[in-house]
């Protein structure tokens, strides 16, 4: 925000304090027309109950200059979702075989052609844009799409080029996630809550394949939910 903007809000903030008197000034209880800060109007007859307060102007003047303004946020702080050209991707790099000339329906594949339109994806023909934001029916499909390709990325991670070889996302013998496998999988280096969090899921699961199965979806769908 531009020291003009802030100047005048501030402004506007005291002249609207000077017209009604002091900002601190407490309400009169015996004022019929004024409720008491922290009451609420409405009641079982009429409407539900809502708070009287309204917005401090000292709050909105420390959000503005520590966040800046509106048109600023929505940039910096917006969570468009993965594109579905880039999602594709994104599975074809983890070893997932996206390009599937005839897929099972409930393959990672078959659930990704079938689902462009739950996704937001662009309709060319009919002069419609991809939809960027996110969805419910978009994140559902998603993640129903990270779900069915977790199988192939356990068992192809590992000989992938991005992964340098030789990497696992689980041990062998112990079944415990492996940091190289996570930093492989989501593109950063894993930190201790990434193990936390696969190696919780694995236990906690009724077998050891689906808590696989889940954690490898989750951190997936954690990793490319917000460009």
């Amino acid at each position: 925000m531009t020291r003009l903007n802030l100047t005048t809000i501030l402004v506007a903030s005291l002249g609207f304090a000077a017209c009604t008197g002091d900002l601190d000034e407490p309400t009169d209880p015996t004022d019929p027309n004024t409720p008491a800060p922290g009451s609420t109007t409405g009641g079982e007859d009429n409407t539900f109950d809502h708070s009287n307060d309204g917005p401090s102007v000292w709050d909105i003047i420390d959000r503005l200059s520590k966040e800046g303004p509106p048109r600023y946020t929505s940039k910096v702080h917006s969570c468009p979702k993965l594109r579905v050209e880039n999602m594709k991707n994104v599975l074809r790099s983890v070893g997932v075989d996206i390009d599937a000339a005839a897929p099972a329906p409930d393959s990672a594949a078959g659930l990704y052609n079938s689902g462009k339109n739950a996704m937001g994806g662009p309709n060319f023909e009919n002069r419609i844009r991809e939809n960027i934001g996110i969805t419910t029916s978009g994140a559902s499909r998603a993640f129903d799409i990270y779900a069915a390709a977790a199988p192939e990325v356990i068992t192809k991670l590992g000989t992938l080029a991005r992964c340098g070889g030789g990497v696992a996302l689980f041990d062998a013998t112990t079944n415990d996630c492996r940091a190289d496998g996570i930093t492989c999988l989501i593109g950063v280096p894993a930190q201790a809550a990434h193990l936390d969090f696969c190696n919780l899921t694995v236990r906690n699961a009724t077998s050891v394949e689906t808590g696989k199965r889940v954690a490898v979806a989750a951190m997936l769908a954690a990793a490319n939910t917000c460009e």
